[in-house]
């Protein structure tokens, strides 16, 4: 369903069947250097990717016509994550002996959620689409879903090496906080620090 038009593309809830891959895509070629290492840069990563990916927990943005996926914004509630999946997701893909590996390896990033909180999980834009504006849009979408879901603050973890996001973040009004280090990882996630940064929501009055 689409939330608001723009020059060149589309803000929508979810994304259609027909653009699963696209989503899939986008999202790891975004992400590749922090998960890649694990998932794989094989086929493996993306094909789980793609299999887990869920509309419900994305908003996307997508080209007038609605063909082509320009880029994508995930979120995590209680209720579930855009790039989630389970022990059997992974398994499907690489194995249970893979899988066990992958999933301890993948829980050094997870943290826990806050009641009231909205945890942006990436925003990710294709190559083309770039100085469109659609990563500010994304973003200012997801404050908007996570105010109609009467949440009390958006938190989002970016990567030290990623400084562009984290200027886009300050200037919407997200303020930084703690630091999660990778430790002995962090040649494998490729980053050595995420930090954490916030931005309260004002309460909707009914």
């Amino acid at each position: 369903m689409p939330i608001m038009s723009k020059p060149g593309f589309i803000i929508r809830d979810g994304f259609p069947a027909a653009l699963r891959r696209q989503a899939a895509e986008i999202y790891f070629q975004a992400f590749e250097g922090k998960i890649g290492g694990i998932l794989g840069r094989d086929g493996r990563g993306l094909a789980f990717v793609e299999r887990v990916i869920d509309p419900r927990f994305a908003i996307c943005a997508v080209s007038a016509d609605g063909t082509r996926l320009l880029g994508i914004a995930g979120f995590k509630t209680t209720g579930g994550a855009m790039v989630g999946g389970t022990m059997s997701d992974l398994a499907a893909i690489y194995g249970w002996f893979g899988a066990c590996w992958r999933a301890a390896l993948l829980s050094v990033l997870e943290r826990g959620l806050a009641n009231g909180q909205l945890l942006m999980d990436g925003i990710a834009v294709a190559a083309e689409a770039r100085g469109m504006g659609i990563g500010s849009a994304l973003l200012d979408a997801i404050v908007d879903e996570a105010e109609k879901r009467g949440m009390k603050e958006v938190r989002l973890d970016v990567i030290d090496s990623n400084p562009r996001a984290k200027s886009l973040y300050e200037r919407k009004g997200f303020i930084a906080g703690g630091r999660l280090s990778t430790g002995p990882f962090r040649r494998l996630f490729g980053f050595s620090f995420a930090t954490t940064m916030a931005r309260p929501l004002t309460p909707h009055q009914g």
